[in-house]
């Protein structure tokens, strides 16, 4: 492992070991926030990319409400690191559910389908 790949890699595990700290010093509802906002962080680079022009911010909160825990702590581990191909599969997934279709179509944002 080269010096830089080891000081990144250090790097990812203090912010992580931060955010975990903080997440359990804080209230379930500040703990929910935190995640919901941390998945937001790894999904509007993901809409950004695929989606260029198009406001992406009513298009995230239609994927974060849609998604469960399990998915939002993924996305939120992701923010950390950077989006990956599981980022986008992830998105890509909860995007193809019907209740975040119709968020979308109630939001204006039929380009993103």
């Amino acid at each position: 492992m080269s010096r830089r790949t080891g000081i990144n890699a250090l790097r990812g595990l203090s912010v992580a070991v931060l955010c975990a700290a903080t997440l359990a010093a804080c209230t379930p509802a500040d703990q929910d926030r935190l995640t919901r906002d941390a998945a937001r962080a790894a999904i509007t680079p993901v809409l950004v990319d695929r989606f260029p022009g198009v406001p992406v911010a009513p298009a995230v909160d239609c994927i974060v409400d849609n998604a469960n825990s399990r998915e939002l702590l993924s996305l939120a581990a992701d923010s950390i690191t950077g989006p990956t191909a599981n980022t986008v599969e992830l998105v890509t997934n909860i995007v193809s559910r019907p209740d975040t279709l119709n968020c979308l179509l109630a939001n204006g944002l039929p380009a993103l389908l």
